[in-house]
């Protein structure tokens, strides 16, 4: 098929565009088989380069002989078109559907795509599980590279190279295979170096109703456990749903058949559930009245927070059975390609110091995602404004991704990206001029030939010119295990995810004097808290976080340390009093005023002021208690501010 049967009109001249809080601007608009191009002979004017692929759908509107189209993008983007002369219009509405709903892969972008940078790595071979396998092989002889699946018949979504018990020969894993759905049978994902315990991931048994058994499986599972000691299997699906799936041909392990692994249900939301919950979260921020009550109701019906803390909770549970408990995990749910991955992943940002750095973090998506068969060629086939619903869509990877910020935004000076990095790989997840994303598996990857026809997205992320725009420059690096904290006021709507949908406000920080913090009425929308209340003594007690524990007097009273008290600001002072409704947006939340004299305004704040108030935030208006660790004590110093004890 010619691209050019598709295109009916492909130049329109004295289009208008608009994008939400930019001015308008006019130019010419082309249309090529994978572009949209608006060109502005404007000065400073950049073109807009906007690929088909990523186009979720568009509206026509018609007023006399003018058309406007409406462009609304998988990366959440929305742009107008306006076009003069109703016959352009059309042909272009429909050459842009045309070309935005290509069925076969091979006529997607990256398959023609030429890089016009220096390519300094081969991204498809820089995270091969022969390197990942050499990591720990040094410190442990209790695994192997198995080669049963390099013809992917055993299973489909695996790599053609796993890492199994060396004392399980592939005889045993064709047969475990059978047993499990989808020939998804338990592999290593990640070995502790601290206590040598494992986290494995697989599909759910196919015990069904009358109980099967798998010896091969069995025995493949209790290989993984040191002598004398008890591992848990952590289940996503509630028991509920477990037992249906039991009665549909799945279910779960009897613990008469693993009597040295104890079984926990966990509630994580999948496919459809999750895809209208994105949904509701776009229409929420796309809401254009200007009522707080109604923004905030929608907001909580979209229930995306709730999932996160779900998600969190889950991750940091298998995480607490591994550090804490000294004991393996098995995490598992229906098919093991969505919920299992999101929980295991998370649990290696939590335990392993690597993974917070670029080239870890790279890692670990190729590793416990690309390789291990997530349907990104499913999941990702449309976004949050798509008329047509597919039953496979899920923004599983997206949730993934905002479980990522915010625990970033929790530990700021232990990952070395930055947010940045994690927005570009949502955008290349949903269309990309490089192939990484494209298909469901390493099967269909390798039929596609993408590591010979297409660019990796790590070959140019990876490039010397690119990667220090990826660079936290607050990096520290941390070889401690980090608790994120799940509770609801530490949780976040991530805004720089959604930072199309919003208002451009002003970025404007305001301290007092009188050593209290104050920031915009915004910023309270969603207060923040570190504290972390639990008293959990096994990993089947629910905490609400987990983390340094919130100081309690002698007669259980929630005490409240002066963790957050500045003793010294250095800085310019600017004066002028705080607003009645910021003074009330303070009281509002449990916060204390002291005097409205003297503070100080930053219009263009540096990083490294940017990240003072931040902290400033953090520590006084969340009002949460909690104690000054000693890595956010020290980045406190770091930027001129002393703490008060917070014993």
């Amino acid at each position: 098929m010619e691209f050019a049967e598709l295109i009916k009109t492909p130049r329109v001249d004295n289009v208008l565009l608009h994008r939400p809080f930019e001015p308008a601007v006019g130019g010419t608009l082309c249309l090529t088989g994978h572009h949209l191009i608006l060109s502005s002979r404007q000065d400073n004017m950049e073109e807009l380069w906007l690929l088909h692929s990523n186009i979720d759908c568009i509206d026509r509107k018609f007023v006399g002989t003018a058309g406007t189209i409406t462009i609304k993008c998988k990366d959440l983007r929305i742009i107008q078109l306006e076009i003069t002369g109703m016959e352009e219009c059309l042909n272009v509405a429909s050459s842009i559907e045309a070309l935005s709903t290509l069925d076969s892969i091979t006529l997607m972008y990256p398959f023609f795509y030429r890089p016009m940078f220096e390519v300094t790595e081969d991204g498809w071979s820089s995270f091969l599980p022969e390197q990942e396998f050499e990591l720990f092989s040094s410190e442990t002889d209790e695994w192997r590279l198995s080669r049963v699946n390099e013809d992917f018949t055993v299973c489909p979504s695996y790599p053609a190279l796993v890492m199994v018990p060396k004392s399980i020969d592939d005889e045993s894993l064709r047969k475990v295979a059978q047993f499990r759905q989808g020939g998804r049978f338990p592999v290593l994902s990640y070995f502790h170096r601290k206590n040598g315990m494992v986290m494995m991931r697989s599909s759910q048994p196919l015990t069904g109703t009358n109980g099967r058994r798998c010896k091969e499986d069995e025995k493949l599972v209790n290989a993984t456990l040191r002598p004398g000691k008890r591992g848990y299997i952590i289940d996503t699906r509630t028991l509920n749903a477990a037992q249906q799936a039991r009665a549909r041909g799945g279910g779960f392990e009897q613990e008469a058949c693993y009597p040295q692994w104890r079984r926990i249900h966990k509630s994580i939301e999948r496919y459809n559930i999750l895809q209208e919950s994105f949904i509701k979260l776009v229409e929420a921020s796309n809401d254009q009245s200007h009522n707080m009550d109604r923004w905030l109701s929608k907001l909580e019906a979209s229930n995306w927070l709730t999932h996160i803390k779900e998600i969190l909770t889950t991750a940091c549970l298998a995480a607490q059975c591994i550090d804490r408990e000294g004991a393996s995990v098995l995490v598992h749910g229906s098919e093991g390609m969505d919920s299992t991955l999101q929980v295991t992943s998370l649990a290696q940002i939590i335990l392993d110091p690597r993974c917070r750095t670029l080239r870890g973090f790279e890692a670990l998506v190729e590793k416990e995602w690309l390789q291990a068969g997530h349907p990104f060629q499913q999941r990702c086939a449309q976004s949050a404004y798509s008329n047509s619903k597919q039953k496979w869509e899920a923004p599983s990877f997206l949730l993934f991704l905002d479980c990522v910020w915010q625990i970033l935004r929790q530990f700021p000076c232990s990952f070395q990206f930055n947010e940045r990095f994690l927005i570009t790989l949502f955008e290349h997840a949903y269309a990309s001029q490089f192939g990484t994303f494209l298909g469901s598996s390493a099967y269909e990857r390798r039929k596609l030939k993408l590591q010979q026809k297409t660019m990796s997205l790590w070959s140019w992320v990876n490039q010397p010119a690119k990667i220090n725009k990826f660079m936290n420059p607050l990096f520290e690096a941390n070889g401690l295990v980090i608790w994120p904290s799940v509770a609801p006021q530490s949780l976040q709507l991530w805004e720089g995810l959604l930072c199309a949908l919003f208002p451009k406000y002003s970025r404007e920080f305001w301290v007092s004097d009188a050593k209290e913090v104050y920031a915009p009425p915004f910023l309270f929308f969603f207060p923040l808290g570190f504290g972390c209340q639990t008293s959990a003594k096994s990993p089947t007690q629910q905490p609400s976080c987990l983390g340094s524990s919130i100081l309690r007097s002698k007669d259980g009273a929630r005490g409240v340390t002066s963790a957050g008290a500045i003793e010294k600001i250095d800085s310019r002072r600017w004066t002028r009093p705080l607003s009645a409704s910021v003074r009330g947006s303070i009281k509002a939340r449990g916060c204390h005023h002291v005097g409205s004299r003297c503070v100080r305004r930053i219009k263009k704040p540096t990083a490294k002021a940017r990240f003072e108030m931040m902290w400033f935030y953090f520590y006084v208006v969340s009002g949460t208690g909690c104690p000054v660790l000693r890595n956010d004590r020290r980045s406190l110093n770091d930027c001129g501010c002393a703490v008060r004890s917070s014993k």
